[in-house]
């Protein structure tokens, strides 16, 4: 019952996606495409969200559920290279498959089976990653 709040986040925040077409594979292929604006407002206003609720988190000091600060690291400047290279797998990944990792599981709640193969596929990348994270550049 402990995280029954989040469990309801979740749902509502699925509801969301399903409601406003962001699961949609067309939307996205029209984003990717250039032919619509949809997707584009809907990243835009997450963007403007999220700079406010930093900005709030700033101002009031907010702390997390353990009583610890909230802090943003900077991102290196140094490491833009690997920040692009990064989205460029991230974009490509997501033009493949028609969906970001968010609504996957949206995807697969809503009753798409074959979402399974790039949650399969996302599961194991990100093992792959923690098996070579020791011998990759950090």
């Amino acid at each position: 019952m402990k995280y029954f709040k989040y469990l309801l986040s979740g749902v509502f925040f699925g509801f969301v996606l399903v409601k406003s077409e962001v699961i949609s594979w067309f939307r996205i292929q029209e984003m990717f495409r250039f032919d619509a604006f949809h997707m584009y407002g809907i990243i835009g206003l997450a963007i403007v969200i999220a700079m406010i609720a930093i900005q709030l988190i700033n101002k009031f000091q907010l702390k997390d559920q353990e009583g610890n600060d909230i802090s943003i690291p900077p991102k290196d400047s140094q490491q833009i290279t690997r920040y692009l290279v990064g989205g460029t797998i991230f974009g490509f990944g997501w033009a493949l498959t028609g969906a970001c990792p968010g609504p996957l599981f949206t995807l697969a709640g809503a009753g798409y089976g074959i979402i399974l193969v790039p949650i399969a596929t996302a599961i194991l990348g990100t093992w792959v990653y923690g098996a070579l994270r020791p011998y990759l550049p950090h």
